[in-house]
């Protein structure tokens, strides 16, 4: 079922919605929370398609906000909301609200969905473009227990994530993060099944891609050891490579599918490491409403401490694989190897 509102406000659309409730003969719907998509008009269709399939796994209220940039002066100068109410079938397991706003009422949007989220319910934001610095901060943002951006999204992902680390507030998360959970576990579960000390990381995948960034961080913070980033043809994420002290521990993708995870002194396994849609990733991250600690620690353990992350050259002032100083010589110390004209002076010496 569907109901159009042209210049209408807030309190017809909840009165829209009872209506539309008692018309299709269910008064009451069970919904867990309420989620709010911040979204351009290209992209509303895939948001609201990820919603909707999420809404099997967690029954909400979908609150769409579209902003609409007005053409003349005259029409940006005119407030004006319109409103879309889908309802059965239209709208998932729960209940969803297009809200396209114009004028002056975009700089105001949290006053319009303030009075359309469900009482005593969590709320939920997922910008899926156009993400704000500091999602806290943003007049939406303040209204949500969990706010979810997406930096993949983002026209600058690594650059993102830095400003994402710099403005962080507890109950912030990304669907970059959530893109790596089954190979955080992948090699969390392989370290489980071989005890023994890493002494190095090396993760590869696309340039620009956020999510390798993240599990590099991630094992950087997790394992306190010097991590490597690679750059691949993708897709995604191809590869995670963990030097330890009985030998490699390899999950390699290459065709974005099908993994295979290769412990030294065991057989090769396949694993089944499938990209996921974004509304499996969504329905992941409204499984969690208090803040994830793991995700902060990653996201602030910094790109810039990765190695090699321009694919070619470690970063300043540390080694790609074993901490070494800029300009590729190794530590000074008894285990460092001897430079080549040392050694020849030495066996001079050893002559005479």
């Amino acid at each position: 079922m569907k109901i159009d509102l042209t210049e209408t406000t807030s309190s017809k659309i909840n009165k829209a919605l009872v209506e539309g409730r008692r018309a299709i003969g269910t008064p009451a719907i069970g919904m867990v929370l309420t989620l709010v998509i911040v979204t351009d008009e290209e992209n509303a269709y895939d948001a609201l398609k990820a919603a909707n399939d999420a809404s099997r796994e967690h029954p909400s209220r979908t609150l769409v906000v579209i902003k609409r940039v007005s053409r003349s002066p005259r029409d940006r100068a005119k407030a004006r909301l319109d409103a879309e109410v889908r309802l059965g079938t239209d709208a998932g397991t729960g209940e969803t609200v297009i809200l396209r706003l114009y004028g002056d009422v975009i700089d105001h949007a949290q006053s319009v969905v303030l009075p359309l989220l469900l009482p005593d319910a969590p709320v939920v934001v997922w910008w899926a473009v156009n993400a704000p610095l500091d999602p806290a901060k943003d007049p939406l943002g303040a209204l949500a227990q969990r706010r979810v951006t997406d930096a993949y999204a983002a026209e600058q992902p690594i650059e993102e994530l830095a400003a994402r680390a710099d403005t962080y507030t507890p109950g912030d998360t990304d669907l970059a993060w959530a893109r790596i959970t089954p190979w955080r576990s992948m090699l969390a579960a392989a370290l489980d099944q071989a005890p023994c000390t890493v002494t190095s990381a090396e993760v590869t995948g696309e340039e620009f891609n956020p999510s390798c960034e993240l599990l590099a961080m991630w094992l950087a913070d997790r394992l306190q050891v010097p991590v490597t980033r690679k750059v691949s043809d993708g897709p995604g994420l191809t590869a995670a490579r963990m030097e330890s002290s009985t030998g490699a521990i390899v999950l390699d993708r290459p065709d974005g599918s099908l993994a295979t995870l290769s412990i030294h002194g065991q057989p090769d396994r396949a694993v089944a490491l499938k990209r996921r849609v974004t509304a499996e990733l969504l329905a992941e991250e409204l499984r969690r409403l208090d803040p994830d600690e793991i995700y902060a620690g990653a996201l602030k353990y910094g790109v810039d401490r990765l190695g090699d992350t321009a694919g070619g050259q470690p970063a300043a002032g540390q080694s790609a694989a074993a901490g070494e100083p800029e300009g590729g010589e190794p530590k000074a110390g008894k285990d460092a190897p001897a430079k080549p004209a040392a050694k020849k002076a030495a066996k001079k010496a050893a002559a005479k």
